[in-house]
């Protein structure tokens, strides 16, 4: 749950009026040239670039769910429009945009708006470039004095002839607006810092438009025809199909460019304001309902449709706009215009309004984006959408950047590396990494047949899944190479020995095996659902398991490798535990009192051959546990907490969750050293301040983490199978106080909240509690929620917009987290959802 800013109050209105307002001015200056300058890239009447401008301050700015995005025509969607335009006409392009407006609306109100930014970014911005491409290379004829044609490889083809046909008047006008849009922001000086509060894109039409009007200059102008002969909408007319795909390009393209659009300004917003008067963040699915009814508004009056624009957005937070009066603003400035200054709109030259576009899509191919993909390894992704969308159009370059996405997933999951070397010592090592499939095992046989029946080998076991074929593969290779004298390691990841049922134990150990038939978890994880049969043989007494706990750990080191997480000693061995028979344990008593009775000097004689008594299983686990520690992970957090002791503790996060010892925070958030600071207690319990019998620690931590280390969020994490709140539940008025049952009485609140029918429910998306345990569980971290703002520190971060609070819930029984949502759902619930693998 993140904390949003209060309600304002009327005064704070007020006070934030001249900043929309002047906000409001700087984004209607940057508006109304690229509005004009669209409509002339896409065909379309001037007007619809007015009215689409008009309409998304106005209807997106009041609907939509983002405060301070400014939405109009964009370029994203220039190529679309222009596409559709050509094949159905301009009036029947109106009816689609308002058909894709209903189809916005639908998404919103199934909310699917998290589901749009699923796409992979490299298909976004590859998309987002091939459209910047087709732009330019359109545009660039209009600047070279002629006019572009139908494709863009039909204006790669034309361009030499349009070279060797130059309109120097076209060519000298679009020259001097490209270098006073680029020059402007770099004027020096205390004059040229007073002339950049004038918008760059707005100063270079005017200056083209003013030199084309003092010198004379003959050349096309913008041409704005009468209102009464604009154009509306009219049915629709052509193929169905064809149609069908029109909408859903246009709703596909607008929604997913504005919900980015919002993003971009949220983290925008986060990264330039600490103030009160940050607003609260986007809600994706108002905003894309407000996208839905601006094109469906804008297309009934004939304008373009409307997207989510990032530059205005950018423009809008930079200028200093507190609310979305702002955007709403700039709307009917838009509105005025296109009523008012008709006769000075008519002055601006059309190779002024080309050059203009023509740099806004040459922009869209962003360097940034390029090195991010070709970081992330999804440069072809990117290459051959921008290729595909430059050819074929948007909704083609879309699905063929998709098609290659998924092509290239497939192959790194199918794709191993099988390797076989013979070390000095004459061990043969047989690395296998990424994935085990059907597809790796004729080369994964293949190598393993060249090992000697009778030579020492070790197979390497580098990945997260292994499949049955691959599975059966290395099972009767092993039973084979065992049968033949040969002895075999099985390691995972870590180094840990891996185990592959079906070798007889006995043999194992009799051929000389380092591991014998236990295994560790590195099988689990290498080998899918197979590892689920690790461990399950119980013929090992004590005795045996103890010494294959020490041959772990001598192996352990063979191929380090620091991971959020590796099972520990009582996971690997918690299955032999459990079975051991009572004879074994009645042995292994008696063993341990004769030995003690050796320490205390009352053994037969003191026998000096008497073997010491092993350490009591705490202290044992305590010191291997440690051992292992700084054998196999200490050197490599090493230089780590060498730099936190050097620079102290900056964490992002306090972290407040149970005691409860199968909650590991460092696990189930993939943290390390420096990142949550965290406070345990029976119950995840934030006491109210001056509270009977409050305990001051947890008060302390707050202040300490707020006030001095200056967390960002506090997270309250409550889980499944809550002692604390099953303790609640079950809990009888006159029973004596212990220090337990008065600390759990910070919990009744949540019992209370519970109970209540003035306090919304809390549960899991998708799903009721599934008991009255389950119940308090969720309402307790609700609850907790509420405690933690009656902190002084905490309401004072709030207030200040720097702190967000945030609810969470762990199912251990099924590993899975569940977030706390804003707001309530449709029926008043407080709703926890599922965090997935790509959150």
């Amino acid at each position: 749950m993140t904390a949003t800013s209060p309600t304002r109050a009327p005064e704070g209105v007020r006070k934030d009026f001249p900043a929309d307002l002047s906000a409001s001015i700087a984004v209607f200056l940057i508006a109304m040239p690229l509005s004009l300058g669209i409509a002339l890239a896409t065909g379309a009447p001037l007007q619809a670039g007015l009215v689409a401008a008009a309409v998304g301050g106005i209807v997106a700015g009041r609907l939509g769910g983002a405060p301070l995005q400014v939405s109009g025509p964009a370029a994203g969607l220039t190529v679309v429009t222009a596409e559709l335009i050509q094949r159905y006409g301009w009036r029947t392009t109106c009816a689609i945009t308002v058909l894709a407006g209903v189809c916005q609306l639908g998404l919103a109100a199934l909310r699917t708006a998290r589901s749009a930014l699923m796409v992979s970014p490299a298909i976004v911005h590859g998309m987002l470039a091939g459209i910047g491409v087709t732009i330019a290379l359109a545009q660039l004829h209009i600047v070279l004095g002629g006019t572009p044609q139908s494709s863009a490889v039909a204006n790669v083809l034309g361009l030499p002839a349009q070279l060797a046909d130059l309109h120097p008047v076209a060519l000298g006008v679009s020259a001097l607006t490209l270098v006073v849009l680029l020059g402007w922001p770099r004027l020096p000086g205390r004059a040229g810092r007073a002339l950049r509060k004038l918008p760059a894109p707005l100063a270079a039409v005017a200056a083209a438009t003013a030199f084309a009007a003092l010198a004379g200059l003959s050349l096309p102008r913008v041409d704005l025809p009468s209102w009464r002969s604009h154009a509306l909408p009219e049915m629709p007319e052509g193929p169905v199909l064809g149609l069908i795909a029109a909408v859903l390009t246009i709703t596909l393209v607008g929604s997913v460019e504005s919900l980015l659009s919002a993003v971009a300004t949220d983290k925008l917003i986060a990264s330039e304001r600490g103030t009160d008067n940050r607003p609260p963040r986007a809600d994706l699915n108002r905003e894309l309902r407000g996208q839905g009814a601006a094109n469906i508004v804008s297309g009934a009056l004939g304008g373009l449709p409307i997207t989510g624009v990032a530059v205005r957005s950018v423009a809008n937070v930079k200028s200093g706009a507190a609310s979305r009066k702002s955007s709403m603003m700039h709307g009917f400035w838009v509105l005025l215009a296109a009523f008012l200054l008709v006769p000075l709109l008519d002055l601006i030259p059309l190779a002024t309004l080309a050059a203009l576009v023509m740099a806004v899509g040459v922009q869209m191919v962003s360097i940034t984006h390029l090195r991010s993909v070709t970081r992330h390894r999804e440069a072809l992704v990117y290459g051959t959408t921008i290729v595909a969308v430059v050819l074929g159009g948007v909704l083609e370059g879309v699905a063929v950047g998709i098609a290659v996405a998924v092509a290239l997933a497939l192959h790194r999951l199918a794709r191993t590396r099988i390797t076989l070397e013979r070390t000095a010592d004459g061990v043969h090592r047989v690395r296998a990494r990424g994935q085990l499939t059907f597809l790796a095992v004729p080369r994964l046989s293949r190598v393993l047949n060249q090992i000697p029946h009778d030579a020492h080998a070790v197979v390497e076991l580098d990945g997260s899944f292994m499949d049955h074929a691959a599975y059966e593969t290395i099972q009767e290779w092993q039973q084979s190479h065992l049968a033949h004298g040969g002895t075999l390691e099985v390691t995972g990841r870590s180094g840990q020995a891996a185990r592959i049922n079906g070798a007889d134990p006995a043999a194992a150990d009799r051929t000389g095996s380092p591991h014998g038939a236990d295994g560790a978890d590195g099988a689990e994880r290498a080998g899918g659902g197979h590892g689920a049969e690790r461990g399950h043989d119980t013929r090992h007494g004590e005795g045996g398991h103890q010494a294959d706990r020490s041959r772990r750990g001598q192996h352990r080191g063979t191929h380090q490798c620091c991971r959020p997480w590796t099972p520990w000693q009582n996971h690997c061995d918690h299955r032999a535990t459990s079975t051991r028979t009572a004879t074994s344990t009645a042995a292994t008593t008696a063993a341990a009192a004769a030995a003690t009775d050796g320490e205390n000097g009352s053994g037969d004689g003191g026998s000096p051959d008497v073997s010491p008594a092993p350490r009591r299983r705490g202290a044992g686990q305590l010191a291997s546990g440690i051992s292992a520690f700084q054998r196999d992970t200490a050197p490599h957090v090493r230089d780590e907490l060498a730099r936190l002791a050097r620079e102290g503790q900056q964490p992002s996060q306090l972290f407040i969750t149970c005691a409860d010892s199968r909650l590991v925070t460092s696990m189930i958030t993939a943290s390390g050293p420096g990142d949550l600071f965290t406070v345990r207690n029976v119950g995840n319990l934030v006491p109210l301040p001056g509270a009977e019998s409050t305990d001051d620690s947890v008060a302390a931590a707050i202040e300490y983490a707020v006030d001095v280390l200056k967390v960002d969020s506090i997270t309250v994490c409550g889980h499944s199978g809550c002692g604390a709140m099953q303790a609640l539940l079950s809990s009888a008025p006159g029973v004596a106080m212990t220090p337990l049952r008065r600390w759990l009485r910070h919990g009744l609140p949540s019992l209370e909240r519970m109970g209540s029918r003035h306090h919304a429910w809390a549960r899991i998306s998708g799903r009721l509690p599934a008991d009255a345990v389950e119940q308090l569980c969720l309402t307790n971290v609700v609850q907790q929620l509420e405690h933690l703002r009656a902190h002084e520190s905490v309401a004072r971060r709030l207030a200040e917009g720097t702190l967000e609070l945030h609810g969470m819930y762990f199912h251990v029984g099924e590993a899975q987290a569940y977030l706390l949502s804003e707001g309530e759902d449709f029926f008043d619930c407080r709703v926890f959802d599922t965090v997935g693998q790509h959150a």
